[in-house]
């Protein structure tokens, strides 16, 4: 059973008349009365009534009649269902990203995106970078945005350059300035300073070690263990000092003095990662744009 073949069957049994079905289904009128034959033969049963002027359905046409509107319905259905896809009016899109992109970098994208395309559902988790590569892997996330080098390289992942931004420190105004009162500190300035740090598994936490034992001492920290949010808070009591992205310290508001470090400073690239062998979805392409020309 072909559904060419119920379209002409129905347009049959709606029209009583061969000749104006054909039509109807803009087809001409021997091969739609060729395919309703054809109809059925494989269904073992006649399904009209055929006499001069006076076309009428037998039972099995009338049996046949309701389920062959309800498949082309479904079609219909699933037709327009596929075309909302891609004309991006429905769906989803799963993005992966640190917490101090999702503070710092992605508001004023996903903004710009929910506005051109509102009837897209974004499902944002966060997590390290370690995290989001796993979950990419195993096909949880459409898009991740992880920090290079990735903690566990994967050939499976394509990965493209997204922006280097620049660490400062931030601390409480009420204390005293970090590295003796200069306008830019240095990493070597750090030692000392009690600071405070995110848990272990964040980006910025292996970074910011790193940095410090790279220039000979270890960092001593006075509350560590949080979250992005929760070290903006812990710095702005004046707990201690913290190195944050630049995007972050601009977005934090009020009650943190921003220090920038001096050069050579504190970087991160940030990359916008998705599997290799498998194309991200029409919508998941769409931001992936944005957040490229961003």
């Amino acid at each position: 059973m072909q559904f060419q073949q119920l379209q002409y069957f129905v347009a049959v049994a709606e029209t009583r008349h061969f000749t104006r079905a054909a039509d109807l289904v803009h087809v001409a009128q021997p091969s739609l009365s060729q395919q309703i034959k054809a109809l059925e033969r494989e269904l073992g049963a006649d399904l009209f009534l055929r006499a001069r002027g006076n076309i009428t359905l037998t039972d099995a046409g009338e049996a046949l009649l309701p389920l062959a509107r309800r498949i082309l319905a479904d079609a219909d259905t699933a037709r327009h269902e596929v075309q909302e896809l891609v004309q991006l009016r429905r769906g989803r899109v799963r993005l992966g990203a640190t917490p101090s992109l999702c503070t710092g970098l992605l508001p004023d994208v996903l903004r710009a995106f929910h506005d051109r395309y509102p009837g897209i559902r974004l499902l944002i988790e966060e997590g390290g970078s370690h995290d989001l590569v796993r979950e990419l892997a195993r096909g949880a996330l459409d898009l991740a945005l992880v920090v290079l080098p990735l903690p566990t390289p994967s050939p499976a992942l394509t990965t493209v350059e997204l922006l280097r931004e620049d660490l400062v420190v931030v601390s409480s105004p009420e204390a005293p300035r970090p590295g003796g009162g200069r306008r830019a500190v240095r990493v070597a300035d750090l030692e000392g300073e009690r600071l405070v740090m995110f848990r272990h598994g964040y980006d910025l936490r292996e970074l910011t070690v790193a940095a410090c034992r790279a220039e000979g001492f270890e960092p001593e920290f006075a509350v560590e263990g949080g979250e992005m949010d929760a070290v903006l808070e812990f710095a702005r009591a004046g707990l201690g000092v913290a190195v944050v992205p630049r995007m972050v310290a601009a977005r934090s508001g009020r009650g943190l003095r921003v220090t920038p470090l001096a050069r050579p400073g504190l970087h991160r690239t940030i990359a916008l990662a998705h599997r290799s062998d498998v194309a991200p979805p029409r919508a998941a392409r769409e931001l992936q744009r944005m957040l490229l020309e961003r």
